[in-house]
């Protein structure tokens, strides 16, 4: 069984700046493309909720484009996540790495599966009172419910097969879910709005990071607990397209300071590395990460493993630039 290293290496590198240039730039370069009109689920219609589920499994049954070792398109897209999980994490890039990786997800949706709708987000804060009743598990219209730590046995994903973990890309096993009705606190108003209150960059993501962020996935947990293969659930981008949605109310607050407010470390706390069995990264990452010293700029290279070009954190934190072009409604 082979397994894959979870720092960058140089050959992994070169994959990124090998793909063809997408399209994925919108004309308008001013700060209002706004293409990507990003809803609620719970605001979106039947119809609506079908096609966003029918993209997802269409990218489950699409063959692979970049790696010769992946079954499905999936499996590449999950593999962005887990190859690096080890430098997007308990650092400054953590939400803009996270931003354009919604992208690329939003992005195959609609270039890949004939997806015409934006990328839909989970806003958890309504469902503290209530985890098992959001509407998210819903078996029929949503992405199926709690399983007590088994596979899953109900909505469009119970025959989902996952293949990735943090020490394979050849594993066989299935979606999880375990709910955490404790765990999912850090999803309340009370602590968004501290999140919403911090004055710097560096206190909000800290903030965010450690309350809602972990309040999706401690509260959903199974395979959404999982800190490197987490994206293997769907609920996954729901749930870091809405922390996204977080994070960009706190920048909209002061915008013409916020959207140049970048800093945090650059390379995890080795308790965190230690925590998480990930290995230290190595030069090869730190050098094409484009950061003086351990302080992350807005120069910090962004890299999406070939499933899009790569950007710089500077050049996603406008949400309605060029490259994201999206609005939350």
């Amino acid at each position: 069984m082979r397994s894959f290293l979870l720092v960058a290496t140089p050959f992994l590198l070169s994959i990124a700046s090998n793909v063809a240039g997408l399209a994925i730039r919108q004309a308008n370069s001013s700060g209002t493309c706004t293409t990507n009109q990003r809803k609620a689920w719970q605001n979106l219609s039947d119809d609506e909720k079908a096609a966003y589920i029918d993209a997802e499994l269409c990218l489950m049954g699409s063959p692979p484009q970049l790696f010769d070792w992946a079954k499905n398109r999936w499996d590449e897209v999950v593999y962005g996540h887990v190859v690096q999980s080890n430098v997007i994490h308990d650092v400054g890039a953590f939400l803009p790495w996270h931003r354009l990786y919604m992208r690329a997800h939003e992005y195959l949706l609609q270039t890949e599966c004939n997806y015409t709708g934006a990328q839909p987000y989970w806003e958890e804060s309504l469902d503290v009172a209530n985890l098992a009743g959001s509407i998210v598990f819903d078996p029929d219209t949503g992405f199926g419910g709690n399983s007590n730590g088994s596979c899953i046995t109900d909505g469009p994903f119970t025959q989902l097969e996952l293949h990735i973990t943090q020490s394979t890309n050849y594993a066989n096993y299935c979606l999880t879910r375990d709910f955490n009705t404790d765990g999912f606190q850090g999803a309340t108003p009370s602590n968004v709005s501290s999140c919403y209150n911090s004055t710097t960059y560096e206190a909000a993501y800290t903030c965010y990071k450690s309350s809602p962020h972990t309040a999706g996935h401690a509260g959903v947990g199974g395979t959404m607990l999982d800190a490197v293969a987490s994206p293997s659930d769907p609920l996954f981008f729901l749930h870091h397209t809405n922390l996204d949605r977080l994070w960009w109310e706190w920048q909209l607050a002061n915008l013409t300071a916020r959207l140049t407010d970048m800093s945090g470390r650059n390379v995890p706390r080795p308790s965190y590395l230690a925590q998480n069995n990930f290995t230290y990264p190595g030069p090869e990452i730190l050098d094409y990460d484009g950061d003086e010293g351990n302080v992350t700029t807005l120069h910090h290279n962004l890299w999406m493993v070939g499933l899009i070009p790569n950007a710089t954190i500077g050049e996603v934190m406008d949400l309605r630039g060029e490259l994201i072009c999206a609005e939350y409604v």
